[in-house]
């Protein structure tokens, strides 16, 4: 999971949607996050229920 938060810290720099005033913060957790197992399945969990949520949506408009 260390390695996909670091795929997702250089996504986020270099990204040109995610405005630069915002970029440190979003790293800045990203980081924390990197640090602590719990943190890190938290994260997997968070999107999980994301997905839960937003998966019939999808459907809906046929993107799935």
């Amino acid at each position: 999971m260390k390695e996909k938060i670091n795929q997702a810290i250089e996504k986020v720099e270099t990204s040109s949607k995610i405005p630069e005033e915002k970029k440190s913060a979003v790293i800045e957790k990203l980081r924390e996050w990197q640090e602590e197992e719990p943190a890190i399945e938290d994260i997997a969990g968070h999107f999980e229920q994301f997905w839960i949520e937003l998966e019939p949506i999808f459907a809906e408009l046929g993107w799935i």
